[in-house]
């Protein structure tokens, strides 16, 4: 089995994908720097990253879901599936945890990306088995109808993904 990696997507190709799916993530501005964990599975040429979420005190009370997992148990965050994204290499910048530093925030930050990084190769069984069963429950029509209401639209958005990058080349 392949180890995560951690990447930002380009903020252009997901403000272009937000054109036709609301539910896609912003990243942009101070978001440019939020973390997906890929690569979770690919299908027809995309491979499908999804968002981090950085440790929130609401994570602690909610509920793990098909489409939302906390990491270890909230104190590292959260993956939200439902927020899925197809890319290409296109699309992706990898990030590189070892580079210097230099405020003592972004010390921190890489601090959580490594541990979250850590746990998620650990338990890296588990969020695949998750990702593609939401993926196929989605693509299938027989996901629990509030669930669906949260996903983007897998289908719809492989489309534009290669639409996407067939015009920028």
């Amino acid at each position: 089995m392949k180890h995560f990696i951690l990447v930002r997507l380009d903020y252009n190709y997901c403000d272009y994908l937000r054109q036709f799916d609301d539910k896609v993530p912003y990243n942009k501005n101070k978001k440019e720097l939020r973390p997906f964990i890929g690569i979770l599975f690919e299908i027809n040429n995309c491979k499908y990253f999804a968002p981090l979420s950085s440790p929130k005190p609401k994570h602690k009370t909610m509920k793990t879901t098909l489409d939302f997992l906390k990491i270890d148990n909230g104190n590292l965050g959260a993956i939200n599936f439902n927020n899925m994204l197809p890319v290409t290499n296109q699309n992706i910048i990898k990030l590189d945890l070892d580079k210097d530093c230099f405020t003592s925030q972004e010390e921190k930050y890489i601090k959580l990306l490594k541990e979250q990084l850590f746990w998620l190769n650990r338990n890296n069984n588990k969020l695949y088995g998750r990702s593609k069963k939401l993926y196929n429950k989605y693509v299938n029509g027989t996901l629990n109808r509030s669930i669906a209401k949260r996903c983007c639209n897998f289908t719809l958005l492989e489309e534009k993904c290669i639409e996407y990058n067939k015009n920028k080349t």
